[in-house]
Formats: structure tokens, sequence, C-alpha cells
């Protein structure tokens, strides 16, 4: 674990902890538990679009001694060889190559999306009708009663904390990247 998070993550590190609160009170609300289950996040392509999330994870990952990064660059070269060998990324179940032993090897440094995954939610859009998500095949939640949980004002302040990282370290562009191909492109040796 870092000495001290650099300031410049810490608007982002603010966000994750109340996505973390909201997440743990749905689903504590909802008595369910992420088990590893095989169709689980881990274990789906899962494409990350902002340059913060993408410089977080990449300041996580040299968090780690040598030896575990060296293990996780080769877990994600085969990722890559494995996913994307044709025109369209294969969609297949591969385990991210941060997975350790069933387990996030930068659990604390994870991306939006993992974090998110799972739970039924919605997403309100100016003048479009909710966009609701039915949670993870595991949860079983279709079986249940719906519990609000509002993912807009997370993505919005997502944006605004994307917008002020891309202004001060001069990032354009967009950003599709796997969490390997994140990983292959920043320098993490």
């Amino acid at each position: 674990m870092p000495q001290k998070l650099p300031e410049i993550f810490t608007p982002l590190h603010s966000l994750f902890e109340s996505m973390d609160r909201a997440w743990d009170e749905v689903a504590n609300a909802y008595n369910f538990q992420c088990t590893g289950c095989e169709d689980n996040c881990c274990h789906s392509l899962f494409f990350h679009h902002t340059h913060v999330e993408k410089a977080y994870l990449i300041y996580g990952f040299s968090q780690l001694d040598a030896e575990k990064r060296r293990q996780i660059i080769d877990r994600a070269k085969t990722y890559c060889d494995t996913t994307f060998k044709g025109p369209d990324p294969v969609s297949k179940k591969i385990p991210c190559p941060l997975l350790v032993k069933g387990r996030c090897g930068i659990y604390p440094f994870r991306p939006m999306i993992c974090r998110m995954h799972g739970l039924p939610h919605e997403i309100h859009r100016p003048g479009h009708p909710p966009i609701k998500g039915p949670g993870c095949a595991a949860g079983a939640f279709e079986n249940t009663t719906y519990i609000p949980f509002d993912r807009t004002p997370f993505y919005k302040e997502m944006a605004a904390i994307e917008m002020a990282f891309r202004q001060s370290q001069g990032k354009t562009g967009k950003v599709k990247e796997t969490v390997a191909q994140i990983l292959l492109s920043g320098d993490t040796h």
C-alpha cells in the first residue's frame, strides 16, 4: 500500500469511497455478497474510458513488488493475445490479469465499473427514460423487489473529475482499454 496517495487522485479516491459505501448499503439491503462466481465481473470483457482511472490503476499497480508486477504483466499479455486475436474482441470468459487467488490484486485501485458491477441499478439521462440494469445472475435479483440504486450522481461526478484531470495533465483523446491493455500501455514495469 502506498505511503500517501498523490494529491491528483484525492477527488477520485473520495468518489470511490462514496461509491463503495452506496454499493455496500444496497448489497446489504439485498443480503447480497459477491462470492466470485463464474459469471463475475472479473471474468467479463470491460473497457475503461477515463484517463484518471487509467492513471490511478497504473499508480496502484506500481505499488506492488516487482515479482507480482511481472506475473500480472505476463497474464496481461496472455489476456490480450487471447482476447484480441482478430478484428473483434473475443468475449470469452478469461480472468482479469489482476485476479490473484480469486481476489483483485489492486482492489483499492480498481476502476469504477469493477466497483459498481453486480447490483440492479438505474441511470438517468436528461430527456430519456431511465436505463435500468438487472444486476448479475448470481444475485437472482429478478426474484426480489428492486432497491433503488441510481448510478447517475456517480457518473456525473466522474465526468467532472475526468475533465479536471484531463485539463491538469494535458490529456486528450479517448480511452477504451481493458485493464490488461492499460497495464501493457503504461510505464508499469
